[in-house]
Parts: C-alpha cells; structure tokens; sequence
C-alpha cells in the first residue's frame, strides 16, 4: 500500500565521475517520479546557454580593411583566418569585462592557438591551427576578448567596437556537451525512484562542476523572485517588487518617526510607506500640521531607505498605489 507524503522526498546522494579531462558524469539520487527531469531539463538549459566565456568579438589587421581583404605572405585570406580564430578558444587569467590583447608574427612560421597564449591569456585549444606564413610575411594583429552567455551574431556587435575593428561572431559558451539520462532506481521495494545521471564537458574555459555551479546559480536567480510576499491587485494592472523595494509595502510606522511626524500622516491616511516614496515635495508639504521639521525628518528617513524609482513609469506607480490600497481596504 502506497504510503500518504505531506511532501516529496529528497535526492540524498551525489557521485562525481572525472571521465577525462574537462568532462564529468553526475549521478543524482534518488529523486521521486517525474522530479528528476524537472530538476536536470533547466539545468541543461542553462549549462548551455548560460554558463559565461571569453570569445573575441572584433579584430584589427595591420593593413585590412575588411574580412573579403588579404594579408601580403599569408596562405589563408582574411575570410579563412577569421574561420580559424573562431575555433580558437581563451581563457583569461584575470577576471574582467573586456580585454584587448596584440599579437605579431613574422614568417616563415605555422601558427597555431599555442602562439597567442600570453601573460593575459590561456589558449585552451593550443593545437587549433590558424594560420600559415610564408617566409617574407609579417602579420600584426589585435584581438578584443569579451565575456558574455551564449550567441552573439557579429552585426549585433559592430557598433559596439573601436573604428578599424572588424567584427566577429561570438560563441561565448564553454559548455560543449550537456546531456543527462533518467534510470529507474530502486528504494525501500519502489522501483519508480529515479536517478539522474548527467555528462558535462566544456571546453576548458571553465571546469565542468564550476559551470554546473553558475547554472544552478542562474537557475536560482531566476525563480527567487517568486520568494517573496505576493499581494493579488484586483484588475489587470498590477506591479512587481523584489529587493530592497519591498519596503514600499511596509507600513510606516518602520521608518521610526517622531510621533509629531508620524500622527500627521496617520491624519492624512498615509499607512504605508511607498504612498511616501510616491509624493513630490509639494504634496508632503500640503499634509495639514506637517511643519518644516516633520518635513525634513521624513525626507531624511526616505532618503536612507535609497529607492529608486526612477524607472517606474506612470502606469507601474499608478499599480503601485493600486497595490496598496487593496491592502488597506483588505486590512
């Protein structure tokens, strides 16, 4: 007879496999039926389209002026050597934003992802071939290294580069495989348990359990903003808070006004704290018995509090008042 659960059991054990370098199997266990692919189908998602890189996004050659260009003495036209670059992949040993990195070779002389390795950057596939040089060429050039998830199409980045810089495809993700399988497990006689087991492998930018520790990050991230007190607007309208904003519905008794300030706007039927955040200067001023002191002590209170709601457009505020007072009249 099938046991009555107030909740859902939970996986207890986790096994870490190094299958080679740079790729790991997870085995996950032991989950309910039908958990285990709630939990492995957004993780893969996010492995793959979230976990962050380094790839270059532009690139000036000495004497090019655009990709359909040639460099004197190279094998490969611009067009190839691009193709080439973009099978390179870096991993810069400082963790910034943005990093531009200079390179110059003269022939005769193979190159390969070995050669643009520096005290910046770590070429992870150093064995990438790139580029051919006969003996009397000489080709400079400068690479612009950002991070970022997952695409980025070259047009979407042309604006962003320096003049002279031609712009590349960016393949940001590390993640080069991400794929999981469910098998049936048995527990206490049930063999409807379930495991996960998870193969990863990226392409050395990132460990395999760093980028699974980034998606479970993200993962998180994204559905913390259902962790929070949700109040239902009558309407269509309606406005999200989260964060430090959540104080606009707290009543303002939190603020820890005087009791000259705080009766004032108990008079004035102001309870909560972001029909405050939401009155101009001119409005407080027109509270009945607020005086210049009362004034000053609740701008001070408000400007502690250090909400901006500058992004706020007049339909979200007019929510936000719409919010509050369906909590009074609730109240």
């Amino acid at each position: 007879m099938k046991r009555i659960k107030t909740a859902p059991s939970l996986p207890t054990s986790i096994d870490v496999q190094k299958v080679k370098e740079n790729q790991i199997r997870l085995f996950v266990y032991p989950y309910e039926s039908g958990y285990a692919i709630s939990v492995a189908h957004p993780l893969r998602r996010l492995l793959l389209s979230s976990t962050s890189g380094y790839a270059p996004v532009g690139i000036m050659i000495e004497g090019v002026q655009h990709e359909f260009d040639s460099v004197r003495g190279m094998l490969q036209d611009v067009a190839e050597f691009i193709i080439n670059l973009k099978n390179i992949r870096f991993k810069v040993k400082q963790d910034v934003e943005e990093l531009t990195v200079e390179y110059a070779f003269n022939g005769p002389k193979e190159i390969t992802g070995a050669d643009l390795s520096s005290e910046e950057v770590e070429v992870v596939t150093p064995d990438q071939f790139l580029a051919t040089l006969n003996e009397d060429a000489e080709l400079r050039f400068s690479l612009i290294l950002r991070k970022g998830i997952g695409y980025v199409p070259s047009e979407d980045i042309r604006e962003q580069l320096p003049q002279g810089y031609i712009p590349l495809d960016a393949f940001f993700t590390p993640v080069k495989r991400a794929v999981y399988t469910i098998e049936n497990i048995l527990v206490e006689d049930d063999p409807n348990y379930e495991k996960i087991v998870f193969d990863i492998e990226t392409d050395g930018q990132v460990n395999p359990i760093d980028a699974l520790k980034e998606a479970y990050s993200v993962f998180m991230s994204q559905i913390d903003i259902f962790n929070q007190e949700l109040i239902p607007v009558e309407g269509e309208s309606s406005v999200s808070l989260s964060g430090d904003e959540k104080i606009l519905l707290n009543k303002i008794d939190t603020l820890d006004l005087s009791a000259r300030s705080y009766n004032c706007l108990e008079k004035a039927g102001i309870e909560y704290v972001g029909e405050l955040v939401l009155m101009d200067k001119k409005d407080l001023k027109s509270i009945k018995n607020l005086g210049k002191k009362s004034l000053d002590e609740i701008e001070e209170k408000l400007s502690e509090l250090n909400i901006d709601l500058s992004s706020y457009d007049e339909e979200q505020k007019k929510a936000l008042l719409e919010k509050i007072q369906s909590i009074k009249t609730k109240g």
